[in-house]
């Protein structure tokens, strides 16, 4: 079962930026030591080194749903600030959320390009000398998807294409809500003074054009 994941900052200072960053590698490892795949598949960089606005992982596996649940809600971290030395606020917080899985969007392979590399674990640990981890971009937009839990690589790119697919998907849904808004903007921009036609009365007659 595939589930998406994601951890926000919310409207936070940048301690709980950071406290994202550290919740998105302790959430794939511990997914990891349940025999669950995960990856960051999409992350918004937060204004300091190590820091994250917002990160969106990708769990697939039969107990994804399971323990998904288990970090859904808030997260507190207790610690002081490293960012504003002496600052005496120590309970931090962020948000866990299960995010819908957008519908599958189909594109041409031709499109793509597919990488292959070593495969490494959390905080760089080495795993296999063979170059089974599989990254896929997608050329038109950019978007990059990364898979390297499987020791095949055949099943790495089958995961990263999938993930690719949702990336593409999210990418298709924020290009039409722009684009609802721009036209709801130009609406609310409406000039009402010089009208270039005026119409009156209930038969809609012309008296300027």
């Amino acid at each position: 079962m595939s589930i998406l994941l994601q951890i926000t900052s919310g409207r936070g200072p940048v301690e709980c930026c950071w406290v994202v960053a550290r919740l998105a590698e302790s959430i794939i490892a511990d997914a990891r030591r349940n025999t669950i795949n995960a990856e960051i598949i999409e992350e918004e960089v937060g204004s300091e080194k190590s820091t994250l606005l917002s990160a969106l992982i990708h769990l697939d596996g039969n107990e994804a749903k399971q323990f998904a649940a288990s970090y859904e809600g808030t997260i507190q971290w207790i610690g002081y600030s490293t960012f504003r030395s002496g600052h005496r606020r120590k309970n931090w917080f962020v948000g866990v959320q299960r995010v819908p899985l957008p519908q599958s969007t189909i594109f041409s392979e031709s499109e793509v390009r597919i990488e292959t590399l070593k495969a490494s674990g959390p905080g760089g640990q080495h795993v296999n000398t063979t170059e089974s981890a599989v990254r896929a971009i997608h050329i038109p937009t950019g978007l990059t998807a990364m898979a390297r839990d499987e020791r095949s690589q055949n099943a790495n790119r089958k995961r990263a294409l999938e993930r690719l697919s949702i990336l593409i998907a999210r990418h298709e849904q924020r290009q039409l809500a722009k684009a609802q808004k721009q036209r709801w903007d130009a609406h609310n921009e409406l000039v009402r003074g010089n009208p270039v036609r005026v119409y009156e009365g209930e038969e809609f007659r012309v008296v300027k054009k």
